[in-house]
């Protein structure tokens, strides 16, 4: 594979101080960093900046849901952090008035993409929620994937095994970012649709969202360098 760095590490953690020291120890090794909900409820405004400023792109993953005028000012607010987030998401389910509202407040400052079924999610799980049960996640997930790319959005959140319907659905040029990823040798966690880095990217994968085992390693650095020269170099 070519340059740019698909690899986005989730810094799934409150505490600032590790946060910030991973931040530091991950730039040459990672392409974006992922702030999630656990570190920016904890931290807000001034927690972001203090990775931020570290200077890798920022996946903001706050995964908006509300009606349309509220997520569009919460996207107003996001976007006036220094600085500004790369990535920022919602969730597709919103629908297409809620996605439409977002795109016009972020105005192609970041992209803007939507999350369409979870990878902690199983046919049963979607079943078990109403959605319809003729359709697995993977076609849930495509049919969400082209009402984002309707509504105007940049790309999805989406697992790999979601990817091929994805593709057919949305075309090429509609960006991808995949978590459940986990290496060969490590644990599925709380994830149940997973794939290896290599499998993700071979299924049309742009950016593939790694945590704990990154993050967990004894040393995240070496850990995040030894994925990324796995996929460039087999």
């Amino acid at each position: 594979m070519s340059e740019p760095n698909p690899i986005c590490v989730a810094l799934d953690t409150p505490d600032l101080d590790r946060a910030r020291a991973l931040a530091k120890k991950l730039k040459p090794h990672a392409g974006y960093l992922k702030i999630g909900m656990e570190f920016f409820y904890a931290h807000g405004a001034k927690g972001y900046e203090v990775v931020a400023v570290e200077g890798l792109p920022i996946f903001l993953d706050l995964k908006l849901h509300d009606i349309p005028n509220t997520v569009a000012e919460g996207m107003r607010s996001l976007m006036r952090l220094q600085p500004s987030p790369a990535i920022i998401n919602l969730h597709a389910s919103g629908g297409m008035a809620m996605m439409q509202a977002a795109a016009e407040a972020v105005g192609g400052r970041a992209k803007l993409i939507a999350v369409t079924i979870l990878t902690s999610l199983s046919n049963e799980d979607i079943w078990a929620a109403g959605f319809n049960a003729k359709l697995d996640t993977g076609a849930h997930a495509a049919v969400l994937a082209k009402l984002a790319k309707a509504a105007g959005l940049d790309g999805v959140v989406c697992s790999s095994h979601d990817l091929a319907g994805i593709r057919a659905a949305t075309g090429s040029g509609f960006l991808t970012v995949v978590p459940g990823i986990r290496p060969a040798e490590d644990a599925s966690h709380d994830q149940k649709r997973v794939a290896t880095p290599k499998a993700a990217v071979a299924a049309g994968a742009d950016i593939l969202v790694i945590g704990r085992a990154i993050t967990s390693a004894a040393d995240p650095a070496v850990a995040a360098q030894k994925i990324l020269d796995e996929l460039r170099h087999g």
